[in-house]
């Protein structure tokens, strides 16, 4: 009987050969079927990988390779603009994040404050003020400015908390963080936009305050509703939201890429060099800040992930829902995927590498992120 290749090797096997099919198609000239085979090596590849952080990163990419090869399929079905799904995608995300939540960890502000108002301080002031620094050096103007800057001034997103997970650091801290800072984003996101990014675009801080509220806040409040009231009646709910909510940020991302695909080609080097700096930015001055202002090293690494990874989703959503600019969401875009690669690489390097706690116990939190353990959405 002949042995047969573990199911990760055969489709790696065929995404190799997708991508290959696909170059030997683009040199033969038969552009059409090119954008396909580069797509399905993506999808195949993500297929490959199931089960990590490089399989949605994957398939956010192979999303975006399909909205470059084909725009006009992600622009509009039927005379409907995909735009206008964007905020109720986004609703749905942030409810499933709600639903991983509990009131203990909004609570838990009170034993650690001071390490939260560290994160706070960091995510609030560090991520927008290198956006607005990285857009200036690279020469960026506009819409595409302001939506490096509003990548900054997004809060922290659930996926800090898995990668937070993954390295070993203090998962509950996490959890408090990323609550606490969504809580704050209706005040401060606003606040950093109109005194950052108002050059480069016209902004609303009433108007970004009560999107915010009706984007963010309240579909995650309903989301602890929800698993306050009904979690042990609903537990099928936490195995489908995951996948729900990377689904709709692929979506998302696609259709961000379509709308502004000609703009992407012309800024695509420069932007990615800047994604890739803001994200490192954040990973170090978040651990450096958390280090200088007395945190044990577990706690540092943990508000490093939580600086160094946005809500790159509620990016995506104010670009297009407050700014009404495709272009203001292509930060976002790049910034999502590329947070989810190295976020897992680098939860791997300290996985490899754990420091004893230093007076606070890195434990999952009881009753929050209950499904801690599976790599869920980003953003």
């Amino acid at each position: 009987m002949t042995a047969t290749a573990p199911p990760r090797a055969r489709y790696g096997a065929a995404a190799l050969l997708a991508v290959l099919a696909g170059a030997a198609l683009h040199a033969l000239g038969v552009a059409p079927l090119t954008g396909a085979g580069v797509v399905a090596g993506l999808f195949l590849a993500a297929a490959a990988l199931r089960g990590t952080g490089l399989s949605f990163a994957l398939s956010v990419f192979a999303g975006v390779a399909a909205a470059l090869f084909h725009p006009h399929l992600f622009i509009a079905w039927g005379g409907y603009p995909l735009s206008n799904l964007i905020v109720p995608l986004i609703q749905i995300i942030m409810f499933g994040m709600g639903t991983t939540l509990s009131v203990g960890d909004f609570l838990r502000v009170l034993r650690w404050p001071r390490a939260i108002a560290i994160g706070a301080a960091l995510q609030f002031t560090v991520m927008p003020v290198t956006g607005l620094l990285l857009a200036r050096t690279f020469g960026f103007d506009g819409a595409v400015a302001a939506g490096i800057v509003l990548v900054g001034a997004a809060p922290g997103g659930v996926a800090s908390n898995v990668i937070t997970f993954l390295a070993g650091a203090n998962v509950a801290l996490s959890v408090t963080m990323t609550a606490c800072s969504t809580l704050l984003s209706p005040l401060l996101t606003p606040l950093a936009m109109t005194q950052l990014a108002g050059q480069y675009v016209p902004i609303s801080f009433t108007a970004m305050m009560w999107s915010i509220v009706h984007m963010i806040v309240l579909p995650i409040v309903a989301g602890l509703v929800v698993h306050h009231l009904f979690y042990r009646r609903m537990r099928w709910l936490s195995r489908i939201l995951p996948l729900v909510s990377m689904a709709a940020i692929c979506f998302i991302i696609t259709a961000i890429t379509a709308l502004s695909r000609d703009r992407l080609l012309e800024v695509a080097a420069a932007l990615v060099a800047v994604v890739v700096l803001h994200n490192a930015i954040g990973y170090l001055l978040g651990y450096g800040g958390g280090r200088l202002f007395g945190l044990g090293r577990v706690d540092a690494r943990t508000v490093s992930v939580e600086v160094g990874l946005q809500n790159a989703g509620m990016a995506s959503g104010l670009a297009i829902g407050v700014l009404h600019s495709p272009e203001a969401g292509l930060a976002a875009a790049i910034f999502g995927p590329w947070m989810n690669i190295t976020g897992s690489l680098l939860a791997s390097w300290w996985r490899r590498r754990p420091v004893a706690p230093e007076g606070v116990a890195s434990a999952l939190p009881s009753g929050g992120l209950h499904e801690a353990s599976r790599p869920t959405s980003a953003r």
